[in-house]
């Protein structure tokens, strides 16, 4: 693949990625938005929260993504019991008497953080390591994960009691946050349909891990334009109340804005949802596009917004 053209690349990431879509949709019926985010996330080397409520196949969906990209799994149940080392792994005594590293459940490629925010700030911080830097660190020595390395955290938005919301740092550290919604009437009678009977849907791989690292770099490697670099910036920091760009309703309505992370992870989205469109460049409407999954989890309402009863998206909405 080394050897194509950057043009014969991103058509051959529009490609994977419909044929990707295509097997996805033989297991998830609908969730169309949440796929596209998902998988834009992984392609942009991003981590991704899910949020929704019990049932709307969030765990179901990163198993499917794991094995039509040919990836290790593992599932971590956060708990309020669950300790750093029982993600990161732990130093035991071996019989020869000295001290050997067993890896924890987050060395794998594809990591399905299952209700993040039901476990301590501690326990969270451990991953907050490994998204980062990519390795953790054990008794004073650094262990590389293996790449590529993903993070797909879920959040349960009903139940708040006995939970740990997470702190703006970690939520920072996600690409995107994406909110499923119950599927429509249609949508549901096909899920019964396909759940309730003998046949086992399966699916195809697709990509393996090396081809996905240079999808990742092909990302990274779309020229943009100085217009939409601007725009880009420009919209982040319209969401900062002391920023010169910002509207005077914005400094009613937000108590902090963006950092400099969401102007980043805009870009990037940005080159990713122009190349699965079959465009070599970004442009404005592309970043419009991944705006609202960026900002949202980036942006603290003030009292005003609240009492207005103004959600995030309303107010990201008003930025364009």
């Amino acid at each position: 693949m080394q050897h194509k053209s950057d043009v014969e690349a991103a058509d051959a990431l529009k490609h994977a990625y419909e044929q990707i879509r295509k097997e996805i949709s033989n297991v998830i019926v609908g969730q169309d938005e949440v796929v596209k985010f998902v998988l834009i996330s992984i392609f942009s080397n991003g981590h991704c929260l899910l949020v929704g409520v019990p049932g709307l196949a969030k765990t179901l969906l990163v198993q499917t993504v794991s094995q039509v990209l040919d990836l290790d799994f593992n599932r971590i149940q956060f708990t309020p019991d669950l300790m750093p080392s029982d993600i990161i792994g732990s130093e035991i005594l071996g019989e020869d008497r000295s001290f050997k590293f067993i890896p924890g459940p987050v060395f794998s490629n594809i990591i399905l953080a299952d209700e993040i925010n039901r476990t301590p700030p501690k326990t969270q911080a451990a991953l907050l390591e490994a998204m980062q830097e990519k390795s953790v660190t054990a008794a004073g020595v650094t262990h590389k994960l293996a790449q590529p390395f993903f993070v797909l955290a879920t959040q349960n938005p009903i139940e708040q009691e006995g939970t740990y919301p997470l702190p703006e740092a970690q939520l920072d550290r996600f690409m995107f946050k994406v909110s499923l919604n119950y599927p429509s009437f249609q949508e549901e009678l096909q899920i019964v349909k396909n759940t309730t009977s003998i046949t086992q849907q399966s699916v195809s791989k697709i990509l393996n891990a090396q081809q996905i690292i240079y999808f990742q770099q092909l990302v990274r490697n779309i020229p943009v334009a100085d217009n939409v670099l601007e725009y880009a910036v420009k919209l982040v920091s319209k969401t900062r109340p002391d920023s010169e760009f910002a509207a005077p309703q914005v400094k009613r309505l937000l108590n902090w804005g963006a950092g400099p992370r969401a102007s980043q992870f805009l870009i990037l989205g940005a080159k990713c949802h122009a190349v699965i469109n079959g465009k070599y460049s970004p442009d404005i409407e592309d970043v419009q596009a991944v705006a609202k999954p960026i900002l949202s989890h980036r942006i603290v309402r003030s009292y005003h917004a609240e009492a207005e009863g103004l959600s995030t998206d309303d107010i990201i909405a008003q930025l364009f």
